[in-house]
């Protein structure tokens, strides 16, 4: 059965298009013989690679500067996420472009581990406003295209509302330290992997993950309350401002997927929003195209700063973001020097 399954993905995905991944990252010392951990996204690769070290075999599927929200694994991606002793995933709906295979490869027997099963999620931002607003500005069409707008706009809600919830915990790096906890265990059940070795290390992580938190969280702590504000380029620093005391009034994009799509009139209003709130800085992505925050800030005008985060991929080497914890002390780093910190 499990052949026959592999058999089945490979051919689903052998034509997927540029977009789907051409090759798996190994990360590890560990002998060939070592059981395998397989995951989803560099960000949790990072991190899973940091609790298990040469205890196992990590392999990261998604590439340095991929979108989660719409990467697809390749033929032999989706086989070697199969084969694994653990796959590990983000969960909460983030692989939109793997869904199907994570399915099809846990029904085949292959074990998960999601760490969004393992924290508090907070509820999706989707902003219904936003659909209802531009459903009436494509009224103005063909109804050929209404419908079709209407279509894709369905399709991007079935994501956004994926299980309700926001699935990019990893701003939080609290979170991070409570999928490490759950993730230990799972890591402990897989035969060949040394329980107390394991476990040393995560703790190790684990006070890393905390002291980060109280880098970050001394920072923040320099921000004035007034400017504590995030304008974003989509709704993914949601758990960030949870954790830090931050508020975000507006997205490029409003919503919790990067496949969604924005309307001219959404752009003039959170210009306005921008402008009425002296707000000094759009936050960018490194994994995105940034057209759409420069146009933004030419509609607001003055002096806004567009900057750029590491939201949804670790950087290249030299960028201060090559592992989660550099990552997060750059975001850091940009917020509060963005916002006037003291």
């Amino acid at each position: 059965m499990r052949q026959i399954l592999t058999l089945g993905v490979v051919t689903a995905l052998g034509l997927t298009g540029a977009a789907c991944g051409d090759d798996t990252d190994a990360t590890g010392s560990a002998p060939p013989d070592a059981p395998t951990v397989v995951v989803t996204t560099n960000i949790l690769g990072d991190v899973v690679s940091s609790v298990v070290g040469d205890l196992a075999n990590v392999e990261v599927i998604m590439p340095l500067g991929a979108d989660p929200h719409d990467f697809a694994p390749s033929a032999r991606q989706a086989a070697a996420m199969e084969d694994a002793d653990l796959l590990v995933t983000n969960g909460a709906g983030f692989e939109e472009g793997m869904l199907g295979v994570i399915d099809s490869v846990t029904d085949s027997g292959t074990t998960v581990f999601a760490f969004a099963d393992a924290v508090t999620l907070l509820e999706g931002g989707h902003d219904e406003h936003h659909d209802e607003e531009t459903h009436a500005d494509e009224d103005t069409h063909a109804d050929e295209e209404t419908h079709a707008d209407e279509e894709t706009h369905a399709d991007e809600e079935k994501h956004d509302d994926e299980g309700g919830f926001d699935p990019h915990l990893w701003t939080d790096p609290t979170r991070i330290v409570a999928g490490v906890t759950a993730l230990s265990a799972a890591l402990v059940a897989v035969d060949g992997i040394d329980a107390a070795a394991l476990q040393e290390q995560a703790d190790a992580y684990i006070a890393e993950l905390e002291a980060l938190d109280g880098e970050i969280e001394t920072l923040m702590a320099g921000v004035p309350e007034a400017q504590r504000v995030l304008v974003t380029n989509h709704e993914v620093f949601g758990y960030f401002a949870d954790r830090y005391g931050f508020e975000v009034v507006g997205a490029v994009v409003p919503s919790l997927t990067t496949s969604a799509e924005t309307s001219s009139r959404e752009l003039e209003e959170l210009a306005a929003l921008i402008t009425d709130e002296g707000i000094p800085a759009i936050f960018a992505e490194t994994t995105q195209s940034t057209e759409l925050a420069e146009a933004l800030a030419d509609e607001v005008g003055g002096d806004v700063a567009i900057v750029e985060l590491f939201s949804e991929s670790l950087g290249e080497e030299g960028s201060g973001a090559e592992t989660y914890i550099e990552m997060m002390r750059t975001n850091a780093d940009l917020i509060a020097e963005a916002l006037g910190a003291a």
